[in-house]
């Protein structure tokens, strides 16, 4: 007799930890440096003052980027910790009015009542914290909060993304700066918007045409005010 074929999923879900910081950190790096290599440029500094400003953005950002991923992350795990602890020392205390809330929450999901307490039973026998954390606080090995994970994909995502408008600059003459950053910016963060789209199963044209418009704007917004200062000064 032959076996019916296995059916797997593959859910894009599992990818938000990691895709949401490696979507910020790249597009944070092409835009700000982007943004900074232009502003520098447009107050008319020299080549080597616009590639040492890029430079120090560059490694500033990804520094800037890695800490506060890593602040902010850890603060969502320290919460998941304190209502992990919580939970278990109200198993400890009774079980019996845990078991009964986790089947309620069945019910309110649409499940009869007596099943819905024999599935309760059932899955506290089996994992009693790992079931009131999934079904009752909504914390998973796939939401868990990773701070190490995010810090190194948001520090890495940027310097990969803020070398792609430094090295634009380098490969330009200082006259051609400003608009060979920002077509090659521009291309790239359309490029990562499309990825990014694609990668976490949204619409690909929306993805890229808004992180294009924005960056134009970050850019524009940054190149004027430069040249306004280096008019001034």
């Amino acid at each position: 007799m032959m076996r019916p074929p296995s059916h797997r999923e593959h859910h894009l879900v599992g990818r938000i930890g990691w895709l949401r910081a490696a979507v910020l950190g790249a597009n944070d790096g092409i835009l700000s440096t982007a943004s900074l290599i232009s502003g520098v440029a447009a107050a008319e500094a020299t080549h080597s003052a616009v590639m040492i400003a890029g430079i120090a953005g560059l490694v500033a950002g990804a520094m800037s980027m890695a800490a506060g991923e890593y602040v902010s992350v850890s603060s969502q795990a320290d919460t998941e910790d304190a209502e992990l602890n919580r939970e278990r020392q109200e198993l400890v205390d009774d079980i019996a009015a845990e078991r009964e809330e986790l089947a309620q929450i069945y019910v309110h999901r649409g499940v009869e009542v007596d099943l819905a307490r024999k599935v309760a039973r059932q899955l506290m026998e089996k994992d009693a914290l790992g079931s009131h954390a999934r079904d009752e606080l909504g914390i998973s090995e796939i939401t868990t909060a990773r701070p190490i994970q995010a810090a190194l994909t948001s520090a890495i995502t940027f310097a990969s993304g803020a070398a792609m408008p430094l090295l634009a600059a380098l490969l330009s003459p200082v006259g051609a700066i400003i608009p060979a950053v920002t077509v090659a910016s521009l291309f790239f963060l359309a490029a990562l918007g499309a990825v990014g789209a694609r990668a976490g199963g949204a619409n690909v044209g929306r993805a890229a045409l808004r992180v294009v418009f924005w960056g134009a704007l970050a850019m524009a917004v940054t190149a004027g005010i430069g040249k306004f200062v280096g008019t001034a000064l």
